[in-house]
């Protein structure tokens, strides 16, 4: 996710001249896919980050992406919202919610390394406190925590410079993008917001939530309509970006629809 003082528009977004936070302007031209992929996000290996934070794998990951957001809106109505694909929701089995295991690694973060893993801790806990999911931090790992540590489900590392100040992924992902990234300006000013905070934004997409406002394109940062409504349209969730007129206006919190939400995906 991108902050909120210093987010421009969102890849994909931004050539519908749509700013977030403000009105939807009019579709007058559809991007091109190279002009879309020229806006997307190009992150390590064969990774694009779309709206801020959202992992999508290789380039024909990207064109099915692209396909599906230029086809129309999203369902109105009936906060949260899963990612819907192909007809099923993109989420961890019953068995696999209770086992998310993940390493943090030492060397990426240094003397900070303290600090990510206090705010994994603190921002799981409210995942964990509120439906049947639980995150395991398997510190024998953090030496060695890469993308292609098997012996974990995802990694949590620091990157400098990356266009965003952390990204996650959805449950569908292959192991290789598994991955919570945090870019070193997380670890600045971010207003409001606190570095566990904005773990608990991206950790709800490692549960398979979408960002809230795709659900409304009066939001100013629709994306598509892969999602999938489990509550009713919260404008304070954890998973609306503030700056597209979310009135969460503190640290990004769950609240109770968020919390309801979560119950329905992982009872």
């Amino acid at each position: 996710m991108r902050t909120a003082r210093s987010m421009t528009l969102l890849a994909g977004v931004a050539f519908f001249g749509v700013a977030c936070g403000g009105s939807e302007a009019p579709q007058e031209k559809v991007p091109s896919f190279e002009e879309f992929k020229a806006g997307a996000i190009q992150d390590e290996g064969e990774v694009y980050v779309v709206n801020g934070d959202e992992a999508v794998e290789r380039v024909e990951g990207l064109r099915e992406y692209y396909d599906n957001f230029i086809k129309g809106t999203g369902t109105s109505g009936k906060g949260l919202a899963v990612y819907y694909v192909n007809g099923a929701d993109c989420k961890w089995s019953s068995t696999q919610a209770r086992n998310l295991t993940y390493c943090v690694s030492s060397s990426s973060f240094g003397s900070r390394y303290s600090t990510v893993v206090s705010a994994m801790n603190s921002a799981a806990a409210a995942w964990e406190a509120s439906c049947n999911v639980n995150f395991i931090h398997s510190s024998a790992y953090d030496s060695n925590c890469t993308a292609s540590q098997t012996a974990v489900v995802f990694d949590v590392r620091q990157v400098s410079g990356a266009g965003y100040v952390a990204r996650a992924f959805f449950p569908c992902t292959s192991r290789a993008s598994r991955n919570l990234l945090i870019d070193s300006s997380a670890f600045g000013s971010l207003g409001a917001w606190t570095l566990t905070g904005v773990i608990r934004h991206e950790l709800g997409h490692v549960l398979g939530f979408r960002h809230e406002h795709t659900r409304s394109t009066t939001s100013g940062c629709y994306e598509d309509s892969n999602w999938r409504a489990l509550t009713s349209y919260d404008t304070s969730s954890v998973m609306h970006y503030p700056q597209c007129s979310g009135t969460q206006t503190g640290d990004l919190v769950l609240t109770p629809l968020d919390k309801t939400g979560c119950r329905a995906l992982y009872p």
